[in-house]
């Protein structure tokens, strides 16, 4: 039994994964004896490849899922990848276009769909390797893909139930508008950003009056598209204008004055302009005063025929020429600067445009109402419970969800119009044709559903639904699910509502929130920056089981963390400490020694293992309320502290004795201590503690199906603990008087133990062997009279238990007190500089505070120092 000197995981952790996946241990087989534990992973868009968020995000899963399948559930996480209609269309586009220069429309929908479907093989396969590399234990038999042709059929079957729910409808509606990405894009896919910007106050002539009615606009070039402006009806300025005619600036066109309740009197000048087709608010203004719905704009936020002069311009161009003529013919009142916050496309960050448009709509009110239900009963916990507050207020503000994109990749929409009779047919088959009246004159809706459409059916798609499939019946719904607070509303929420519409019950109990991962400076990580890590730099640099502990360790549950080199060089050091301690145990172990005996032990034995079955229960309900990043810690300090720097080392005066019962004993002890540890230790560390423990005697093929250690009785020592803890602390006390000292390590001294208590006295006998050994003790002598104890020495208190070394036995006397007269002159010279430099007036008078104040501290340091020296010095001389 013996491993590499050096850790170098390298030469083991590909050999190891490969291992896993021909041996089959990351898919579980259904067994209704023993309860299922699921987690279905947030699958990656095949955009590229993973960054530390994702590290971070499958670490954490898979610590759980390796936790749960030793604990002996039937543990499955499902892998898979999401095809992001946006994000991977945009990245397709430029893909062809730096290859052929030619467009979407060029190549045709059929090309396009080729392209993309090449790019998902190439992009789908490189992250998953990834995700291998990090050690993920997912099931990849049971790996999905959002456009799967099962998961498809779910999102048609979804699609068609709830509209003939009356949930799905299609209508003209004022939705948000990438000019860029040339799609809608539903609330939650707008990111708002403060930005400087300007309110332009515009004077609307009243039509046959000499006067004006002042409105202030941060879009003027939206005014093309005014029909007309509104009051309040109990603001008494505009009581006589309420039915009167305005003049439009520019255009020249006749609007009406009208009053709506939604209007502030207290903003502005508290008259708004009404653009019904650019605005949602106005949009249901106009709805309600039967206005005319005039669109300027067309699909890149140029101005269309509609804008007139200005058409064909960029919105920004339109908005400088329009305010240069508002100037040029009077009618620009004022314009002031304001900071407000501005909508952008989530992936290209473009300005998005308030567009009325006719898309596809879920009515949301009735799917809400169940989920924020299902929250507010417990029925689903978040952790922390802090972030309920996004979920909350997101679906008690939800308005209706814009789900058709205007893309070619993603589900198209299982909607076909009649060219005959306008009749639209919704069905999960390919219709031949017209519902209504039978005409073969149709054609499919040319749309894309959004990417969070099929996203929203993950947990229970990927198991086979509609059909009722036997993962269905045993897994779902899941345990927990693990994501970022960032996805909230994006993905959490629209889980909830639509297991709970189709499954009747909930996707998951638990969301388990973490936050981002930062630089070291705690900043964001991003491109612009240049301060993104590629996770796959650093295992190849440091390997899979430094990263996982370092994104793991003092991470708190939806807290942002900090990654940087220290912490990586913390966690490489820690897998170099268990290497060597374990590669001690091993040449100390023969195959046989599988057995653990309980039988007089050893008090440092009896210490180890009531520790570890603290750290096993401690880590063990740590897991349970998912406070992983404690629990990393309590085994970082486990193995550091308690096993390596003092258990091995107080396990060598045994093992290098000549008590063979003893050796055996203890040696029974280290291989159960590591063993143990190393099972604690798998989840974060898998590669390292699966090398160390087919190497180590033990029960069982591979560590990743080893039981998971449970609190023993039996092994615990209260007393015996407590007393080697004393024993302990006692040799850190005779170490540090040694250190004071300047004591060589070599050199051996008297350590007297001065105590009246028997008990206490019985401790460190129990313990002498250790204090020998390990405080380089020539001998212990106990001695209960304090009288009798040496007139010069160092001496230190342990439970009020004084330990006294004599002087002699540590240094030369006359030699020392010769360092220290030396040292007593050096100082006294140090005082009378000190000194003359604070009675020199000019240099009182002239220097800087600081330096002054500096001077101050260093004679009273020294003061201080020549008290203590003459002390010392009297005391050696008695």
């Amino acid at each position: 039994m013996d491993i590499a000197k050096t850790y170098n995981p390298k030469e083991f952790e590909d050999r190891i994964y490969n291992e896993w996946m021909e041996k089959g241990y990351f898919t579980p087989k259904i067994d209704y004896s023993k309860k299922p534990f699921t987690i279905v992973i947030p699958p990656p868009n095949i955009t590229g490849q993973l960054h530390m968020g994702h590290a971070l995000d499958n670490t954490m899963q898979d610590i759980i899922i390796r936790w749960k399948r030793m604990q002996g559930y039937v543990a499955l996480w499902i892998p898979g990848s999401d095809h992001a209609s946006i994000a991977t269309e945009v990245k397709v586009l430029d893909k062809i276009k730096e290859e052929t220069g030619l467009t979407k429309r060029d190549i045709g929908r059929e090309k396009f769909l080729e392209k993309a479907w090449q790019w998902k093989e190439k992009y789908e396969n490189r992250i998953l390797d990834q995700l291998k590399k990090l050690g993920s234990s997912c099931d990849w038999t049971r790996k999905r893909f959002t456009m799967d042709e099962a998961l498809s059929k779910a999102v048609r079957e979804v699609f068609v139930a709830l509209y003939k729910k009356g949930l799905i409808y299609r209508g003209d509606r004022i939705i948000n508008w990438c000019p860029s990405c040339k799609t809608a894009l539903s609330d939650a896919e707008v990111e708002h950003e403060d930005e400087s910007g300007h309110l332009w106050y515009i004077k609307y002539p009243i039509k046959d009056v000499n006067g004006y009615v002042t409105i202030a606009t941060t879009r003027p070039e939206t005014m093309l598209g005014d029909v007309a402006v509104a009051v309040n009806p109990n603001d008494d300025r505009y009581k006589g204008l309420i039915g009167k005619k305005l003049v439009l600036p520019i255009v020249g066109r006749e609007i009406p004055i009208i009053e709506d309740d939604y209007v502030d009197p207290s903003f502005g000048t508290g008259a708004v302009k009404v653009t019904p087709a650019h605005d949602p608010n106005d949009f249901e203004m106009g709805i309600r005063h039967d206005l005319e719905f005039i669109n300027i704009m067309n699909e890149d936020a140029t101005i269309n025929e509609n804008g007139g002069e200005y058409s064909g311009l960029d919105r920004y161009e339109a908005r400088k020429k329009i305010v240069d003529e508002l100037k040029k013919i009077g009618l620009l009142e004022k314009v002031e600067d304001l900071n407000h916050s501005v909508g952008h496309c989530y992936r290209c960050h473009t300005t998005v445009e308030p567009f009325l448009s006719k898309q596809w709509f879920v009515k949301m009110e009735p799917l809400a109402k169940p989920a924020l239900e299902a929250v507010r009963t417990g029925k689903i916990e978040f952790i922390p419970e802090r972030f309920e507050k996004i979920y909350f207020n997101w679906l008690n503000n939800i308005k209706d969800w814009c789900i058709s994109r205007q893309l070619w990749w993603g589900h198209r929409i299982p909607a076909w119009y009649c060219d005959d009779c306008g009749y639209v047919t919704v069905s999960k088959d390919d219709p031949t044709c017209c519902e209504q009246c039978g005409s073969k004159n149709i054609h499919q809706d040319e749309d894309v559903l959004d990417t969070w459409f099929s996203s929203a059916l993950w947990p229970f798609s990927t198991m086979g639904w509609p059909d009722d499939t036997e993962d269905l019946k045993y897994f779902f719904p899941t345990d927990v699910l693990v994501t970022g607070y960032d996805i909230i509303f994006f993905w959490v929420a629209r889980m909830i509502f639509m297991s709970l519409e189709f499954m009747k019950e909930v996707p998951f109990k638990r969301v388990l929130i973490h936050g981002l991962v930062r630089d070291s400076q705690g900043r964001k990580m991003s491109k612009s920056l240049g301060n993104g890590i590629d996770p796959l730099e650093i295992i190849e640099k440091y390997g899979a089981d430094t990263l996982r502990f370092t994104l793991i360790t003092g991470n708190a549950p939806g807290n942002d963390m900090r990654f940087s080199d220290d912490k990586l060089e913390a966690s490489r050091n820690f897998a170099n400490k268990l290497w060597n301690a374990s590669r001690y145990v091993m040449l100390n172990l023969t195959s046989d020694d599988t057995t653990l005996y309980l039988e007089n032990l050893n008090i440092a034995d009896k210490w180890i293992l009531t520790r570890l079955n603290n750290v096993v229960k401690e880590v063990t309900e740590n897991l349970e309320k998912y406070e992983l990043g404690i629990a990393a810690g309590k085994l970082y300090d486990f193995l550091w502290s308690e096993f390596c720097d003092w258990y091995i080392e107080l396990s060598k005066p045994v093992l290098y004795g000549d008590d063979l019962e003893a050796k055996k004993k203890t040696k029974s002890v280290l291989r159960y201590v590591l063993d143990n540890t190393l099972r604690l230790l798998h989840p974060f560390m898998p590669f390292i503690t699966e090398e160390i423990f087919k190497n180590i005697p033990h029960d069982g093929e591979t560590i990743m199906l080893s039981k998971w250690p449970e609190y023993r009785e039996d092994l615990n020592f209260e007393k015996e603990a407590k007393d080697t803890i004393l024993i302990m602390d006692a040799i850190k006390t005779i170490r540090n008087l040694r250190a004071e000292a300047s004591v060589s390590p070599s050199k051996k001294a008297r350590v007297i133990i001065n105590s009246d208590r028997e008990d206490v006295i019985k401790i460190f006998k129990d313990g002498e062997n250790y204090i020998t050994k390990l405080a380089g003790a020539s001998e212990v002598i106990y001695e209960r009279d304090k009288d009798k104890l040496p007139q010069k020495a160092m001496s230190g208190s342990v439970e009020g238990t004084l330990i006294v070394m004599p002087l002699e036995d540590l240094i030369d006397i006359k030699v020392e007190i010769e360092r220290l007269r030396s040292e007593r002159e050096r100082v006294i010279s140090e005082i009378k500089r000190a000194e003359g430099m604070l009675k020199n007036e000019k240099f009182i008078s002239k220097a800087p505070k600081h330096v002054v104040d500096a001077e101050k501290g260093k004679y009273e340091k020294y003061t201080e120092m020549l008290k203590n020296l003459d002390e010392r010095i009297d005391y050696l001389m008695k």
